[in-house]
């Protein structure tokens, strides 16, 4: 694309280049060309043009706050593009500096910005990715594991290796939010406690979630990890800084960010949908859907009127103690330190992650009920999945949302829902993870046609052919020995899911843990007889793989066929190759016996001190494949989220690199999902983008404190800094 450019002024020799580019002498002061909606200009510090730096530039004169952030290039030239009229205040970011100070800006106005140095390593570590601050902290030695106890190292005893604990740290904490931000990284209000420690023990039992903060720290050995988390802080308070991380270089510097708040100051939107993973057209140019979870709501952002809307999603019944919802307590241990005790969440259904079909509805997994399942899901129902594996409770069902009717309908299920993706079959099939024993699906077009919850469901436990028959018959169950004779039931806690798009009725899902596990169901066409899995472990102790690696989560697939997984623990992006694997089934087929379908790429940033294996501070919640080129990366790009480091992470197979990209503003970008779509396909970079959100659970821990909003954060990739 040419580029528009005004007369550059200034001393100093200026080559207008054929492509419309200028290049500049390093001494002169240069104003770029806006359209009538665009803001633009350089930025300057005291060396000259600063390359790498934000602009930013934010206005609440809009429906919600709107705010619009690019990067600079080389020589510190910048261009905002497609403003909506409104009046902006503009201001730059940039590692080593000071934050500049806000100026007025307009659409269609030049505007040059000054940024000054940072006066200190401390002050320009305050704009630091909290990962690299949770990269301070150090965790005990591998020799301390196995733990001893109480009576000896403190460490529990069923922490068996490092990897453990490092997993554990971020299953447990990073989890729901953010470590390494300003409200965890230091103490707030050191005066009312007699030391750090208390101020940790404190910190771990207030709020709604205080009893399961301090529940999982037991699982570490309280007293030790208080004392890890203390010294860190400690540490930081008496002016220790991490390691300065790199501003945007090549493909980073074209990223474009547009974001709207929405959820409001308690809201936790969980994560959020665009379109139907299948076919990114679906619902162009409509709006953006996110499920808050801490008051049950459907909410979400129009582009074209930069406007937000809500809905409650309903329960049938209020589901009773003992739900999905318990841990998030109405009574706490200690009041909250920044609601004391106000009841902030108030979520019976607890509505999770969202998925558009191809008529543009938004299906969600979310309570309906209490816990305790129907009669026809349990053991001596004539139900012929409660016959093959009977289930006795499901804390989560399904909703779905039609917008054009406004209306929400509940569907009941036996298995407990999770996350939920769209099959490729003919007839339409929703399958859905159930953080258990199980993987279950809704045939939707049954139950449209026939209303019946029972007939439009099925599901399976994962059974792998251990006697190499080629076939599922006698089992033993998952903490039996394995017996040659039978089939062997493999893993748990099913949590991120895929359909195969090269394979009907197959699908693939993964279970954190060390090492945790990915699994593929085929459902066949008579199930649940005719379901068999195939279960694969990432490489970890495992003399046959050159790098180690745990705790899948997240999981999606490329077109043709290979699988994508970010390993929360130990920080990789993993593919597997199911095709490379010598070994599909038979009594080796426990986990660790096709090393060669894996390949790992460890994620970029630094990692916790004391970790002797790949460690990472970061903490991936989950990942996706961009199938269908909505970035402009190309397609099959897998992406994780840099839920610790404020970012989206696109690896690009061909060159195995990462293209960080970074939202620096406000700090305390934490995604768990992300998606992709293309409004106009043939409007180049601005047709199309990846979509991601502030899904922290603990908003208030975001830059500006306790008022502020999460953010729909979206993702466009220009081809140049400069383009319009």
């Amino acid at each position: 694309m040419r580029m528009t450019l005004t007369r550059w002024l200034g001393v100093g020799v200026v080559i207008i280049l054929a492509t419309g580019f200028t290049v500049l002498s390093p001494s002169m002061t240069a104003q770029v060309a806006a359209d009538a909606d665009d803001i633009a200009g350089t930025v300057r510090g005291a060396a000259g043009p600063e390359a790498g730096v934000w602009v930013i530039a934010e206005t609440t004169d809009l429906g919600t706050r709107f705010r619009k952030i690019v990067v600079t290039d080389d020589a510190g030239r910048y261009v905002v593009p497609d403003l909506p009229q409104a009046a902006y205040s503009v201001w730059v970011r940039g590692y080593g500096l000071k934050d500049s100070a806000p100026v007025a800006g307009s659409p269609g106005t030049p505007l040059d910005l000054r940024v000054a140095t940072a006066a200190s390593p401390m002050e320009a570590a305050q704009v630091y990715p909290a990962n690299y601050w949770y990269s301070l902290v150090e965790v005990p030695p591998a020799s301390a594991f196995p733990g001893t106890g109480d009576g000896g190292n403190g460490i529990s005893t069923n922490m068996r290796t490092q990897a453990q604990w490092v997993d554990g740290l971020k299953q447990g904490c990073q989890l729901c939010h953010q470590l390494g931000n300003q409200a965890t990284r230091e103490i707030l209000n050191p005066s009312e406690f007699d030391s750090t420690e208390a101020a940790w023990e404190h910190r771990v039992q207030a709020g709604q979630r205080g009893a399961m903060m301090s529940g999982v720290l037991r699982q570490f050995g309280q007293e030790r990890v208080v004392s890890m988390y203390a010294e860190w802080t400690d540490r930081i308070m008496a002016g220790e800084v991490p390691p300065a991380p790199p501003r945007p270089q090549g493909r980073e510097r074209d990223v474009v960010l547009t974001m709207w708040e929405w959820g409001g100051p308690t809201g936790y939107i969980h994560d959020e949908v665009a379109s139907d993973k299948r076919n990114p057209r679906v619902n162009a140019d409509g709006p953006i859907y996110g499920v808050e979870f801490a008051s049950d709501r459907l909410v979400w952002v129009d582009p074209k009127t930069n406007e937000t809307h809500q809905i409650k999603v309903p329960v049938r019944d209020t589901p009773g103690e003992g739900d999905f919802t318990s841990y998030i307590a109405k009574e706490m241990p200690k009041p909250s330190m920044y609601w004391g005790e106000e009841v902030i969440w108030d979520n019976p259904g607890n509505p999770h992650n969202p998925m558009m079909d191809g008529q543009g509805r938004v299906w969600m997994t979310h309570q309906i009920r209490g816990p305790g399942n129907p009669a026809w899901c349990q053991e001596g129902s004539s139900n012929p999945y409660a016959q093959h594996y009977p289930l006795r409770r499901a804390d989560r069902h399904v909703a779905v949302y039609d917008p054009a009717t406004e209306e929400v309908d509940l569907i009941d299920t036996c298995f407990n829902t999770h996350h939920l993706q769209f099959g490729h079959e003919d007839r339409e099939r929703l399958y859905l993870s159930s953080v258990g024993p199980v993987i279950g699906w809704l045939d939707v077009e049954v139950y449209e046609e026939t209303g019946d919850e029972q007939a439009a469901q099925g599901w399976c436990p994962i059974i792998v052919d251990t006697n190499g028959d080629g076939k599922i018959g006698d089992w033993v169950g998952r903490a039996e020995a394995l017996d040659p004779t039978k089939d062997k039931e493999l893993g748990s806690g099913w949590y991120g899911i895929v359909p195969d798009p090269t394979e009907d009725h197959v699908v693939w899902a993964a279970s954190g843990g060390v090492p945790g596990q990915i699994v593929r169901l085929q459902i066949g066409d008579s199930p649940p007889e005719t379901c068999i899995a195939e279960y694969y472990q990432p490489p970890f102790d495992n003399a046959n793989a050159p790098i180690q690696g745990y705790s899948p989560r997240g999981i999606d697939i490329t077109t043709d066929g290979i699988i994508w997984t970010a390993l929360s623990g130990s920080g990789h992006m993993a593919s597997f190759d199911r095709s490379k694997c010598a070994v599909l089934n038979g009594p080796t087929a426990t986990g660790q016996h096709c090393p060669e379908g894996w390949s790992l790429f460890a994620t970029p940033g630094p990692q916790m001190k004391g970790v002797t294996d790949h460690g990472s501070a970061d903490f991936h919640y989950y990942s996706w494949v961009d199938q269908h080129d909505t970035l402009g990366l190309g397609p099959n790009i897998p992406i994780a989220t840099g839920s610790t480091s404020d970012s989206l992470l696109a690896f690009l197979p061909d060159e195995e690199r990462y293209v960080v990209m970074r939202v620096p503003y406000p700090l305390g970008f934490y995604s768990r999902g992300m998606d992709g779509r293309i409004d106009d396909p043939d409007a180049g970079w601005k047709g199309r983008a990846v979509w991601a959100d502030y899904g922290t659970n603990a908003v208030w821990h975001n830059e500006g404190g306790k008022g502020t909003q999460g953010n729909l954060v979206k993702f466009q990739m220009r081809p140049n800094p400069l383009a319009h």
